[in-house]
């Protein structure tokens, strides 16, 4: 992906310290293959909240200390995720303005290990999230490794550029109402019928990540699309769970399969049309 160095006021790079209030999961990392089966590119409080759950410990800090120096090339994945960052703001920023309204960016945060945010504390073992209570996109960058080594997406930067378009579509969700509609409507519904809801809300994100790629398809390398695409299919609820327990359980899906996380982002990149991908729409082509 062609890129350059952007800055932005609402990104925070807290990679090598410690504090802030970690969480201690299961006596430490619980590992992003256990929490990727309900998990990856998660909006909310929810899953915060499940992986509390199962805290054994907490342990609380009220200052950050610095621990370690970043490597070269953790500082140029920082750079790179802060111009992705950028690059998504301004052009939901346009977006809005096309629609008559005005975009309200999210903050964002890379991490190790641990961080606290107004959802809960987390560990690295939650994968990329967003909180739609600060508002702010967390990350620790490292995921992309156990991704790319123990789920055989294919890496590169785009499957980063991927993932913080997703979790941005998120964002979108909570300014334009559909996170609230969603929460609304899961009330008093069984499990199956809560989980197709946030199937759909999570396909809407890879939507939303499509069109966002297809307004910057300047920027755009060859391969970068298949990146994106091998990145959304690893994380497939069929292709995590056909992987971790050797059969499927549609009814317990809460991101998708990966043909239809595959298929909405690629909506969103062949229209760029953000109409073409309402809630609703989604919600009615999921068939389990």
């Amino acid at each position: 992906m062609k890129w350059e160095r952007k800055s932005s006021g609402g990104f925070e790079d807290r990679r090598g310290m410690s504090g802030g209030g970690k969480a201690v999961v299961g006596g430490g990392i619980i590992g992003v293959v256990a929490l990727l089966l309900t998990m990856f590119g998660g909006e909310t409080g929810q899953v915060i909240g499940n992986i509390l759950n199962q805290t054994q410990g907490t342990t609380q800090s009220s200052e950050q200390v610095k621990t370690r120096e970043l490597s070269d090339e953790e500082i140029t994945l920082g750079q790179f995720s802060e111009a992705n960052f950028v690059y998504n703001n301004e052009t939901w920023t346009q977006i809005f303005q096309e629609n008559g309204q005005k975009y309200q960016e999210p903050g964002m945060v890379l991490f190790d290990d641990g961080v606290n945010t107004s959802c809960g504390s987390a560990t690295s073992a939650a994968g990329p999230f967003y909180c739609p209570a600060d508002q702010k996109i967390y990350m620790d960058l490292r995921f992309f490794e156990e991704l790319r080594t123990r789920f055989g997406a294919k890496g590169g930067d785009f499957a980063i550029a991927y993932v913080i378009a997703h979790e941005v579509g998120h964002h979108i969700q909570t300014l334009v109402g559909t996170n609230q509609k969603v929460r609304q409507a899961q009330e008093g519904k069984g499990k199956a019928a809560a989980n197709k809801l946030s199937v759909a809300q999570e396909l809407q994100a890879d939507f939303y990540a499509g069109v966002w790629a297809s307004r910057n398809k300047e920027k755009l390398e060859a391969g970068d699309i298949e990146e994106a695409i091998s990145a959304a299919q690893a994380v497939g609820d069929d292709a995590i769970q056909s992987k971790m327990q050797g059969h499927v359980q549609p009814e317990t899906f809460t991101h998708g399969t990966s043909a239809e996380r595959k298929a909405w982002f690629m909506k969103g990149y062949n229209t760029g049309d953000i109409n073409q991908g309402d809630i609703e729409t989604i919600y009615n082509s999921i068939r389990y």
